[in-house]
């Protein structure tokens, strides 16, 4: 499993698996079938509500704590300094787990000042309830905030990016400032599979839109983390690492930075 550097020295696993939507004993399922496989990143949410499902997967493997990596993200309403450190100690004792290797504002909130959350997460981190701590659907204005507070605080923001959604400002801003993006919908909710160009250059490496899409992001030092239920799903989103593209297929993907380039989606969706 490929891994990229964080800007502390930790590191955080190039693919993971995103658990929005799987709840209950399917979620358990899942990631414990992911954790066979070889996944060693999960992700989740307070707003997922799927914490013990992943606790019963997590407490069922003999994958010791220390290899794995798990994000969790804090809602917008606990942002307050108070109910965002309740929320964490909640959200720990909900997985099971001590600490947490990333803990995310999962969105921004316009009524709480962004330095009062982080002031939380700082405290977070320096008592070891979390090894990273970063943010979530932030805009390069609000980073810039969020920086402005403390510039080596922030390690990621996760945001929607994909190969139709390609935020070149927002990756080079974060590149400028030692920021690791990570993807959240990946695939863009299926749309990659009708991506012409992701299309023609399956059938003809013998890869699927999927693992393009993915080995796009990955060649970005851009973190994926798509959501799979089935085994198959599971096994071909890992296989993104032991191959590369071809030059006329690196050339084909450039096509897809040139055509998708949007600066601010104003995250339309919730993840």
């Amino acid at each position: 499993m490929k891994k990229f550097e964080l800007k502390n020295g930790n590191e955080i696993p190039a693919l993971g698996l995103g658990t929005s939507g799987l709840r209950g004993k399917e979620c358990t399922k899942v990631v414990k079938k992911a954790l066979d496989l070889g996944y060693r990143h999960i992700d989740t949410a307070d707003m997922y509500g799927n914490h013990q499902a992943i606790a019963a997967a997590l407490n069922q493997s003999d994958i010791k704590r220390k290899d794995l990596f798990i994000t969790s993200k804090i809602k917008s309403e606990d942002l307050k300094y108070d109910d965002l450190k309740k929320a964490a100690e909640r959200l720990l004792n909900e997985l099971d787990i001590e600490y947490f290797d990333l803990l995310l504002i999962h969105w921004p909130s316009p009524e709480i000042p962004v330095e009062e959350s982080l002031k939380a997460m700082k405290e977070l981190k320096e008592s070891g309830k979390t090894e990273n701590v970063g943010v979530s659907n932030f805009t390069i204005p609000l980073l810039e905030e969020a920086l402005e507070y403390d510039s080596n605080l922030i390690t990621v923001n996760q945001v929607e990016f994909h190969p139709t959604l390609y935020q070149k400002d927002l990756l080079d801003f974060a590149f400028k400032n030692d920021i690791i993006l990570t993807a959240y919908s990946p695939l863009a909710q299926g749309e990659v599979f009708k991506n012409s160009v992701l299309e023609s250059l399956g059938k003809k490496y013998d890869k699927s839109p999927a693992q393009l899409a993915l080995r796009w992001l990955i060649e970005k030092n851009i973190v994926a983390i798509p959501k799979a239920s089935s085994e198959n799903h599971l096994k071909n989103n890992l296989d993104v690492f032991d191959w590369n593209f071809p030059v006329d297929a690196a050339r084909e993907m450039e096509l897809l930075d040139q055509n998708n380039r949007l600066i601010d989606p104003g995250y339309p969706k919730f993840n």
